[in-house]
């Protein structure tokens, strides 16, 4: 195994991280910026308010995008593995 096979296994690994974890974080960024948005109009200071809007839009963002993410894991794992033979021999 050279170098450039391991870092062409790390930057698919990478990019598979990035790929999967981008919806979650995109919807929790954009529903903590709506929530700050409603907090600065209504004056409203509490740290609590935007944690459970988060939560729920992450868990139905995960309820939405998780068979996608479940497929893409999957294809990623099948691909890795198969490629053992060819990385150590």
């Amino acid at each position: 195994m050279n170098s450039g096979t391991v870092m062409e296994i790390g930057r698919e690994a990478v990019l598979a991280a990035l790929t999967l974890a981008g919806p979650l974080l995109l919807t929790a960024l954009t529903v903590g910026l709506v929530v700050s948005i409603f907090q600065a109009a209504t004056q409203i200071n509490e740290a609590t308010l935007s944690f459970i809007p988060k939560l729920v839009a992450v868990f139905v963002m995960l309820m939405v995008a998780g068979p996608w993410m479940l497929q893409y894991m999957l294809e990623f794992m099948r691909a890795m593995l198969e490629n053992i033979p060819n990385v150590v021999g």
